[in-house]
């Protein structure tokens, strides 16, 4: 590791420390050693002692920077994994992380614009809107047409920060993937791979212009979800100019329920939305933590998700999308055998696996949990019992899923936070049979033939030209296969001959060798003299 890394990694587990986080360590007696190699190592106190463990992790990941907010914003959308006291602080990362000078962000904003800021907005507010951990955002009014518009500015020299910690997360794959072999399966390395595009990703600001674009085009018309229009005009790598949306923020329950909003429908839209956005359009909103998701105050009877941040997005090709659909009807159905299948069909477990011992060892993880209604299974807590399982089965991860499994989880958190009694698994399951039959049935082979006709439409002119152009360069191929084995006997024939020359002047060879002991000397000679005219003979064959 080079000197910079390890400062780095000395300085987050020096904040770690000062903030008490190993505070969070349980109290048992194997768990002795770890805490007095820390106090032996690191003399580093808890200068928080008064304030409370969830605030201070909160505090411990905003001073850390970027990488790790963005894994604190993750955790906060779990709140059957974390008790409130933690979920309800690293909630406020989502929006209010320590905004930067409002000033500096005008200037950001005219150096992007290329001129001051009023000639072509009116109101700008100085004070942040809201705060995260790349990007904060201001208001102001449109002069053109008056409407309320919103900036989001890239926090100033945010981008070293970020390579700076990825950096050491690749040092730290590497080395876990050298010393422990199993941690291989995991595939650190291309997992840290996948976050860093996401992060960096999020860094262009045209990109998000962009998703959001592609989100509001493919929901356009559609009551359940609404996209915020982006002005691309002003618009650059580092600003992002769009609508201004008035909603209310999802983990707000009180304010939901106090607009008269229908949260079991809200929370099964939810699911029906991201299914779609995966199953349909292959392109999905994963970033969905609370900060980043709205309700409109419109219609609290059949209320509208309103995304913003388009920043991350992930989209699944056909063989994936296929493999995963059938795997999580598999688990409704509680068919483990298909499940087991589908896991070496895909190649996530190798293809020597014995399905036979998979499918079991499934079976044995699952039905415990089925026991239970449906509607308090967590999915998330399913797939980690999956995950666990299948490593004894040499699993890898799938980076390409990895997005997708967080984003699952963020819907299924928020979907539990609104409604506690949601059912996943029965809100889902109507919408994977219905794609399932578009895909293979009928109706797939329709829709296949229909996406197709237009090309087989234009190209049926073109047949009869393609089948005898098709018919003559079998012709000539036949006819350079003839020539070639032809070829190649011939070439067999003389290699043959060559070393029966060969073959006979080794023999007389041998004679004079034998000979060369009696009285006669010539017999010896005539037999090198013949030895030597049949290698030459073999060597001028070989020449032809």
């Amino acid at each position: 590791m080079s000197y910079s890394e390890i400062k780095r990694l000395y300085h987050i587990i020096q904040v770690q420390l000062r903030y008490g986080l190993d505070d969070f360590i349980p109290v048992d007696p194997r768990t002795e050693l770890p805490k007095k190699l820390r106090k032996s190592l690191f003399w580093i106190k808890n200068e928080y002692p008064d304030v409370p463990l969830g605030e201070r992790l909160r505090l411990a990941l905003q001073e850390l920077g970027p990488v790790w907010i963005k894994f604190g914003q993750m955790m906060s959308t779990r709140r059957d994994l974390f008790p409130p006291h933690i979920a309800d602080q690293l909630a406020l990362l989502q929006d209010q992380v320590e905004p930067f000078d409002g000033k500096l962000a005008k200037r950001t904003i005219e150096e992007s614009l290329g001129g001051p800021l009023e000639q072509w907005f009116d109101d700008f507010d100085e004070v942040a809107l809201a705060s995260a951990s790349i990007a904060q955002v201001h208001t102001a009014t449109l002069k053109e047409n008056g409407k309320e518009i919103v900036f989001k500015v890239i926090r100033p020299d945010i981008k070293p920060i970020i390579e700076a910690d990825i950096k050491l997360m690749y040092r730290m794959a590497e080395i876990v993937s050298r010393l422990q072999p199993e941690a291989r399966r995991l595939r650190p390395v291309e997992v840290v791979r996948e976050y860093e595009k996401t992060l960096l990703d999020e860094l262009d600001l045209m990109r998000e212009a962009a998703n959001s674009i592609q989100l509001r085009r493919n929901f356009d018309g559609d009551d359940t979800l609404y996209v915020p229009e982006v002005y691309t005009d002003y618009s650059s790598i580092n600003l992002l100019v769009m609508e201004r949306i008035y909603g209310i923020q999802v983990s707000n329950i009180e304010g939901l329920k106090a607009n008269g909003t229908n949260l079991k429908l809200l929370s099964e839209n939810a699911v029906n939305i991201f299914f779609t956005q995966v199953f349909r359009d292959s392109f999905f909103h994963a970033d969905m933590h609370p900060g980043n998701i709205f309700v409109s105050y419109e219609h609290p009877e059949n209320p509208q998700w309103i995304a913003l941040d388009c920043g991350i997005v992930g989209t699944l090709n056909r063989e994936d999308k296929r493999y995963l659909a059938e795997n999580l009807l598999a688990f409704f159905n509680r068919d483990y055998r298909k499940v087991a299948e589908l896991h070496v069909d895909s190649g996530w477990v190798p293809h020597d696996t014995n399905v036979d011992e998979f499918e079991f060892a499934i079976r044995t993880v699952c039905e415990p949990i089925f026991e239970k209604p449906l509607c308090e299974i967590s999915f998330g807590h399913v797939l980690l019992n999956l995950f666990n399982t299948a490593r004894r089965f040499n699993m890898e991860v799938q980076p390409q899923l990895v997005l997708l499994q967080k984003t699952l989880l963020y819907v299924e958190g928020l979907g539990r936070q609104l409604y506690p009694q949601l059912d996943l698994w029965a809100t889902a399951k109507p919408f994977l049979e219905n794609w399932m039959s578009h895909q293979v049935g009928p109706q797939g082979i329709l829709d296949a033939i229909k996406s197709k006709a237009p090309f087989w439409a234009e190209k049926l002119p073109e047949l009869p030209e393609l089948l005898y152009d098709s018919l003559r360069q079998g012709k000539v191929m036949n006819q350079r296969i003839d020539k070639l084995y032809d070829n190649f006997m011939e070439n067999r024939r003389t290699h043959n001959q060559a070393r029966f020359y060969f073959g006979i002047g080794a023999t007389f060879m041998v004679c004079a060798a034998i000979l060369f002991g009696d009285q006669v000397a010539t017999y010896p000679a005539v037999s090198v003299g013949v030895g030597t005219l049949f290698w030459l003979l073999g060597w001028r064959t070989c020449r032809k």
